[in-house]
């Protein structure tokens, strides 16, 4: 082997050097030659020179290459094995890294090849394997310096849930005599602001005190010190001291005051966000996507269109060459802003110009097309998606199933299964809420044991959803398990759970949940009172309806809206307390709206108020002429006292007006399989065999004293024919295939699109007395629970 002279080796090394320090194309093929000089001379390669060459393979991203350079030195030296173990960390490639590490003898690990590792785990997200490292580092006695720390901190960052964690660190810091670096500092408070965000109140204000101490107490800080701060202050939801200490700083940092514009915007108060872009613009602060990011998401979740549209016009005025990613980041914020203000086609032509898109992109767009309730766009456009991920899946899952179309949600959600992808939680929420929606109960539940399985069972997301799925599938007793066993709850949970309780009439229990959510320091927003007044008019609870109506403005500062003033006319309707009920409607602060004439109608109509009845119906054939369900009603009181010429003019004018009935609907679940019925039904397959069924079952019923309830057959026909028409209804048909078909003491759970008939309510009691089983049908307003002879509600809903 050729032995080269030390002049050379100096000026290969010299030029090597050079390469590493000043590295670009040029340099790398320089670097190139060399070692292919060292080749074909065949001379020995000095460890200097091999570790330089190494260097500058790693810099070119080719580690292959490296690494086969390293196989072939005899022994290599911790120079060229932390080369490696920082390459292979920066690719993304810990599992090699941490290969090439633990094969250093001890005796040869240093603090550089210690910091590596310990970075290259923290760079790559695996904060607890870094920390090991870091245990490990200091039992074998090896000093860490800054960079330790820095880097450890930072780990620990990404994993801390205890504050004695944060407290150790500390002590490490102070006892190696780093804390006087503003890089190891601003990583310990960055881990005080990190654990301060994910405790309760109480703790997160103390580990704050602790974090603004060290702030204080710091010789040096810096842009990212402040920041840190700020953000940590603002995820506390302690705004006053992140403005207090904006205020303070005598730079004015674009960073820090983003992440305050951000706080306000996350907490709601879009006035000060505009304030504070205003004094920022006024003040000449640099601003990027991220300040525009939020501004504009404050316009589009306060509702402020006008101003989110001058803020798009002076954005397109004043950055004429914006980078890729501004431009990204800036589009999809404002595709939101249009389609959440209602602008769904203008949002379009903004995603149509876009240059590049991003899968936020498409989602946003989607999701403009889904919440628009324009379902066909929305799958044409998602056919088009150049790439489908979990985002864009979710949206179209979840939408569909929003939207009612459980159906070809959960066609979709199987789609999206064999195409390999592997569902995350969100995904498998909107499955679930498909099953909540066709009220296919086994299917929900193999999804929830799915969900165990692949471990989202912690999920708030999914948990919502089954609380929702299992209280609209008849099982709330379910829904009840769940929520209390979810690790975490918000106050969309409690929201679902007392919402679970008010479909089932459980308005005591309702209450009971509400009360509770109170004690946990959970505020309660307009959906909250949506739902606890929901509870208290099903279950007919007068009193406790108009306490929490009243207590609404009183205590919450919460403004009812026509939905809380609807509930609340259908809860004194429903109790037949009219005049209080019209005093609420004169009390309203704008014209009442549809919802609140519907209350009222139905009101009449379980009452028999002809007057008030007509008087509704009236203002609903103005406001919502086309809602088939007004006419049906009117006709029905009209029939109900004999005015058959009146029914027969209400039917006209329904014919003039090109309105049909929607038809009955009912439908039942057996062996994984659902069973759909129509009113007088002549297409199921089995559907003789459940008419004569009925028959047997109404003879049985007829001995216990059931007397069929032909007022609401809605025809002026002769009695025996009345007979048959009740007879013949959905739900009837659904409810005898079930005993037919499921197992001997087995609940039957039936489904209805309509309003259940006062004579098939009557008819399933007497049916539970004769069969012994329970049967739960949900209809378009509520669950009704029969057993023995009797109905939860109550005979009230």
């Amino acid at each position: 082997m050729k032995i080269q002279r030390a002049s050379e080796v100096r000026t290969m090394a010299e030029q090597l050097q050079f390469c590493c320090r000043r590295f670009n194309p040029t340099s790398y093929s320089l670097a190139r030659t060399i070692h292919a000089h060292l080749i074909t001379s065949g001379s020995r390669t000095r460890h200097h020179i091999s570790n330089l060459l190494i260097s500058i393979y790693c810099k070119s991203s080719n580690v292959s290459y490296a690494r086969k350079l390293f196989d072939v030195i005899p022994e290599p030296d911790i120079v060229a094995r932390t080369t490696l173990v920082s390459a292979y960390s920066a690719a993304g490639n810990v599992k090699m890294a941490s290969e090439i590490f633990r094969g250093i003898p001890l005796s040869l690990r240093d603090t550089i090849c210690y910091n590596a590792m310990i970075a290259g785990y923290s760079q790559n997200n695996d904060g607890r394997a870094a920390v090991e490292i870091f245990r490990e580092m200091r039992g074998n006695n090896v000093r860490p310096d800054d960079l330790t720390f820095t880097s450890v901190l930072s780990a620990l960052a990404l994993v801390v849930d205890d504050e004695r964690q944060c407290q150790q660190m500390n002590c490490a810091v102070v006892k190696s005599g780093t804390g006087f670096a503003t890089c190891v500092m601003n990583a310990l408070v960055s881990v005080y602001v990190k654990c301060a965000s994910l405790m309760l109140a109480s703790v997160s204000s103390s580990l704050m005190a602790a974090a603004g101490k060290l702030f204080d107490e710091m010789p040096k800080r810096d842009e990212l010190t402040w920041t840190t701060m700020i953000t940590g202050y603002v995820r506390c939801n302690d705004l006053d001291a992140a403005r207090k200490l904006l205020d303070g700083m005598s730079e004015k940092v674009g960073v820090a005051w983003n992440a305050m514009i951000s706080g306000y915007v996350h907490h709601g108060l879009y006035l000060e966000a505009f304030q504070m872009f205003r004094k920022m613009h006024l003040m000449g602060i640099w601003k990027d996507e991220f300040t525009y990011n939020s501004v504009i998401s404050a316009c589009a979740n306060g509702g402020f269109f006008e101003l989110g549209k001058q803020l798009h016009a002076y954005i397109l005025r004043t950055e004429t060459e914006p980078t890729p990613n501004f431009s990204l980041f800036v589009n999809n914020a404002i595709i939101t802003l249009y389609y959440r203000c209602g602008k769904v086609d203008a949002a379009r032509k903004i995603f149509n110009r876009m240059p590049v898109r991003d899968s936020v992109s498409w989602t946003a767009i989607l999701s403009a097309y889904m919440e628009a309730k324009r379902l066909e766009e929305a799958k044409s456009l998602f056919k088009e998606a150049p790439e489908k991920n979990l985002r864009t899946w979710t949206v179209m899952v979840s939408g569909l199933a929003q939207n009612g179309f459980g159906e070809e949600a959960m066609k979709l959600f199987n789609q999206m299964r064999s195409e390999g992808l592997q569902p995350c939680d969100f995904v498998f929420a909107g499955a679930i809420t498909s099953c909540a929606v066709l009220g296919a109960l086994e299917q929900g539940r193999q999804l929830h044991a799915q969900l165990i399985r692949l471990g989202h069972d912690s999920s708030l997301s999914a948990g919502n959803a089954l609380v929702t799925m299992y209280a609209r599938c008849g099982v709330v007793e379910a829904s009840k398990c769940v929520f209390l066993t979810m690790p975490c709850v918000d106050s969309v949970s409690w929201n679902a759970m007392i919402a679970a309780l008010a479909q089932h009439g459980r308005g005591i229990q309702a209450i009971e949940i509400f009360k509770q959510m109170l004690e946990e320091d959970i505020q309660p927003d307009r959906m909250t009172f949506l739902t606890i007044l929901s509870a208290c008019s099903h279950a007919g609870l007068v009193e406790e309806g108009l306490h929490y109506f009243d207590s609404m403005s009183r205590s919450y500062d919460i403004t009812p809206d026509e939905d809380h003033y609807a509930s609340m006319i259908d809860l004194l309707c429903r109790a037949g307390k009219f005049s209080e009920a019209m005093d609420l409607i004169k009390s309203m602060p704008s014209d009442p709206g549809a919802r609140i004439w519907e209350s009222l109608l139905a009101g009449s109509w379980i009452h028999g108020n002809m007057d008030l009845g007509i008087q509704a119906a009236e203002k609903l054939f103005v406001l919502t002429p086309q809602h088939d369900v007004t006419y049906i009603i009117l006709s029905n009181m009209y029939a109900n006292v004999g005015r058959w010429e009146d029914v027969a003019k209400v039917r006209k004018l329904m014919k003039d007006r090109g309105i049909k009935k929607e038809p009955g609907c009912s439908w039942i679940e057996v062996e994984n399989k659902v069973h759909v019925f129509l009113v007088d039904d002549a297409m199921h397959p089995e559907v003789r065999a459940v008419y004569k069924y009925l028959e047997q079952l109404g003879l049985e019923m007829r001995k216990l004293g059931y007397v069929p309830d032909t007022k609401y057959a809605m025809q002026d026909m002769e009695s025996e024919h009345k007979e048959y028409a009740v007879s013949t209804h959905s739900e009837k048909l659904a409810v005898a295939f079930g005993l037919l078909k499921l197992p001997p003491g087995a609940t039957i759970r039936v489904f209805k699109n309509l309003r259940i008939c006062r004579d098939c309510h009557n008819a399933f009691k007497f049916i539970t007395r004769v069969v012994e089983r329970e049967i739960v049908v949900r209809d378009g307003k509520r669950f009704h629970h029969f057993r023995n002879g009797e109905c939860s509600c109550g005979d009230f809903w």
